[in-house]
């Protein structure tokens, strides 16, 4: 009878520490999430790579965890450096020239008389600046593309091109860190193509 007792007592013991760890995982874990997508936001979203993650959410997430510091994105600027400083409450300081220099703002450009609509660069972008259907034209909507360039590789028949930008006067782009919209006109769109 005793053994029993103890056997009951043990395991409601552990039913409840089970519990506990269950609800504080679930909350610690939100709250990473929510610091990583406040830190992602700040980042420029060109998914570059040059800050050495593959992404801009994983450079936040690292960042977070303290394996990457906060001056290795070119794209973003000495703003963003700025913005990530006063998030994590951390030193200032300028970009770190080991990561490259930051690229000019582009805007990816697709020949839709190439264009074959296989789809394979709408996957490829990451924020979603490509539309089209399958076996039909694509698109890029310019003000949402970051120049990022994965949606090139992505391209079977190489229909796609990167242009600068020709900035209004007072305009921002993504690239600055300091906008979420790109405000810009293309320079040049009338590039053409042997057949």
């Amino acid at each position: 009878m005793m053994l029993t007792s103890a056997i009951g007592v043990l395991a409601g013991l552990a039913l409840l520490l089970g519990g506990l760890i269950l609800v504080a995982t679930r909350r610690f874990r939100v709250r990473d999430a929510t610091a990583v997508e406040r830190l992602n936001a700040v980042l420029p979203q060109t998914q570059c790579g040059q800050c050495g993650y593959p992404g801009c959410s994983p450079y936040a997430a690292a960042m977070l965890a303290g394996h990457a510091d906060i001056n290795q994105c070119p794209p973003g600027g000495e703003h963003t450096v700025r913005q990530l400083a006063t998030l994590l409450g951390r030193e200032r300081k300028p970009v770190a020239p080991q990561f490259g220099p930051a690229p000019p703002p582009q805007v990816a450009r697709i020949d839709e008389a190439r264009c074959i609509g296989c789809v394979l660069c709408v996957r490829a972008c990451p924020v979603d600046a490509i539309v089209g259907a399958p076996q039909f034209m694509h698109t890029v909507i310019a003000r949402e593309c970051t120049g990022c360039e994965l949606c090139l590789p992505a391209c079977p028949v190489d229909c796609i091109d990167l242009l600068p930008l020709a900035l209004p006067h007072g305009s921002t782009t993504r690239l600055s860190g300091a906008a979420v919209t790109v405000r810009a006109t293309q320079a040049d769109t009338s590039r053409t193509h042997p057949a």
